[in-house]
């Protein structure tokens, strides 16, 4: 028999449903993300500490869960909605159901009710805390606890999801150059779209120093993904500044566009509901193409998108604008000399599980670093 469940918005409205996955309270974020496939690889983005994920496609769970996709070793959101989860997974990678694995990690959700409905609140309201629970079943109660939790404004959490320890992921084939990437929140095939280009990727954490970046003599700096509010960010924005001044090649993804954008001097903001999904089309200012982009961010670049902005380490000018809203995409930094020094975009282009529209951007690291040596 199916167990109630209730799901709880910070301005009052609410979901009674079915439990999904493990029983309990949680509490976060709540958003929703547009992808149609690729859960498993959402469920374990870091990106989405402490959300509440809300999932538009209505069937969830159809191709179970594998062991060679997850792009972190856990599951980080605080809670899963759905509409019509799989009664039984359907795949040949499969070894489990998405609830056995929800159950396992103690994730709490919630299935069965009108996740259009909740979607298009949340676009019309904005993202808002929330909470699920299978204990709580009074509307009023739950919304209590729901408002007693901290806001994702002002919220430090690339601490929380960073490595401890570093790593390495080596060059496949011939080393051609070293990089340290920060672990903001990293996604597992980050690295390798590093690796497969003959880059030896030293992970490190987010509180690295500026001399233990340096020990590794790297070609190049990349900083990724993760979750909070790119304002708490001050240590990882300190340091990028002072790896800019070493002339160091950069390449940020997402929050490392976030921190990028800080670094040069811009501000950032939070999103009405962010863009979430794999989706999302973006147009390449220099030369007008379009691609479709995987992205996962609640915050974005505060920066005149038809002007230059003189910073310390050079010209700094948007490279790349959403076609949904007209927010920044990306970033770029060239010299006296014209010459690109860094760069930036706010979308995912190593896009597990896709679109690979945005592949390209790796090649660019690479040519970024030869034009150095």
């Amino acid at each position: 028999m199916s167990q109630p469940a209730l799901l709880v918005l910070e301005d009052g409205r609410s979901f009674a449903g079915t439990s999904y996955g493990a029983t309990g309270s949680t509490f976060g974020e709540a958003v929703f993300t547009t992808g149609m496939t690729g859960y498993q690889e959402t469920l374990t983005d870091p990106s989405y500490h402490r959300q509440i994920v809300t999932q538009t496609a209505p069937h969830i769970g159809n191709t179970g869960i594998n062991d060679e996709d997850d792009e972190s070793q856990k599951i980080w959101v605080a809670g899963y909605v759905v509409r019509d989860p799989a009664r039984v997974p359907s795949n040949w990678r499969a070894t489990r159901s998405l609830d056995d694995q929800l159950k396992g990690q103690g994730i709490v959700g919630i299935s069965g009710i009108d996740t259009r409905a909740l979607t298009r609140h949340l676009r019309e309201r904005g993202a808002m805390r929330a909470g699920i629970s299978t204990e709580v079943l009074d509307p009023a109660e739950l919304l209590a606890k729901v408002l007693e939790q901290p806001p994702m404004v002002g919220a430090d959490l690339a601490s929380e999801v960073t490595t401890f320890e570093p790593y390495v992921v080596p060059a496949e084939g011939e080393k051609r150059f070293t990089v340290v990437a920060l672990d903001l929140g990293i996604k597992s095939m980050t690295p390798k779209r590093m690796s497969e280009r003959g880059i030896e990727v030293h992970v490190l954490p987010a509180t690295a120093t500026l001399e233990e970046v340096l020990a590794v003599n790297p070609d190049g700096i990349f900083m990724s993904n993760g979750p909070g509010d790119p304002e708490t960010t001050e240590h990882p924005t300190t340091l990028l500044k002072q790896l800019l001044e070493q002339n160091k090649p950069y390449f940020g993804i997402c929050f490392g566009n976030q921190v990028f954008g800080r670094a040069l001097g811009l501000g950032t903001f939070k999103l009405k509901y962010g863009h979430r999904g794999i989706n999302q089309p973006v147009l390449d200012r220099a030369t007008g193409k379009v691609e479709i982009t995987a992205q996962n961010h609640g915050f974005a670049v505060d920066a005149p998108i038809e002007e230059t902005v003189e910073t310390p380490y050079g010209t700094a000018e948007v490279s790349h604008v959403s076609l949904n809203d007209n927010v920044v995409e990306g970033l770029k930094l060239t010299g006296k000399d014209g010459r690109v020094l860094a760069f930036s975009v706010q979308y995912h282009p190593e896009a597990a599980a896709g679109p690979h529209d945005s592949a390209y951007l790796f090649d660019r690291f690479v040519e970024l670093m030869e034009g150095r040596n």
